[in-house]
Parts: C-alpha cells; structure tokens; sequence
C-alpha cells in the first residue's frame, strides 16, 4: 500500500471511530456516565501504556519508523491520553468523595 491509501485507510477508521464513539456515548443515561467512566478509565491507562510503547519504538533507529512529524504526533497523543486519564482519576475520585459520609462537627 501507498502511504496516501494507507493514510487515507487511517483517516477513514478515525472518522468512523468518532461517529461510533459518540454515537455510543450519547446513548448511555446520566446515572451511568460517571461510572460508565470511571471503570473505562483503566482501559485508558492500558491504551497510554500502548502508546509510550510505540512512542519509544519511533526513537530506535534500529527500526527506521518514523519521522519527525510521526513523532511529534505520537509525544502529543501520549501528552494528551495521560491529561485524560489524569483528569478522569481526579473526576472519579471526587465522585467517590460526594459519597462518604461527613463526621459531625464537634462544638
């Protein structure tokens, strides 16, 4: 394959994802959101850890797959997975603190 076909093939599976992934998301009720999100967040971390995997692999020169512009791509796609997965522990965190019980004051 050509890298215009092969970048076109990518382009493609992403456009779809994107219409899938909101198609999903906006189907989930209010009431599970914020679960439906925390337990996705694991799945999150494992992707992230994909992610530097493939990042480190791009700086081998043994491998010869990137270029440049590929890894710039890829050390932003791993800045911005570990901000979401970052931000979603703290969401879930602070959900979980709206359910423990407050100790009464002592006067």
């Amino acid at each position: 394959m050509s890298e215009l076909t092969m970048f076109f093939t990518l382009l493609t599976v992403f456009v779809l994802a994107i219409f899938v992934g909101f198609e999903v998301i906006s189907k989930v009720p209010t009431t599970l959101h914020t679960p439906l999100m925390s337990a996705t967040n694991a799945i999150h971390g494992i992707v992230l850890v994909g992610a530097i995997i493939v990042t480190i692999k791009l700086f081998d020169p043994a491998h010869h797959l990137g270029s440049p512009h590929l890894t710039l791509i890829a050390i932003v796609a791993v800045t911005l997975g570990t901000i979401n997965v970052v931000g979603g522990f703290a969401v879930t965190e602070r959900m979980l603190q709206m359910f423990k019980r407050r100790e009464p004051s002592k006067k």
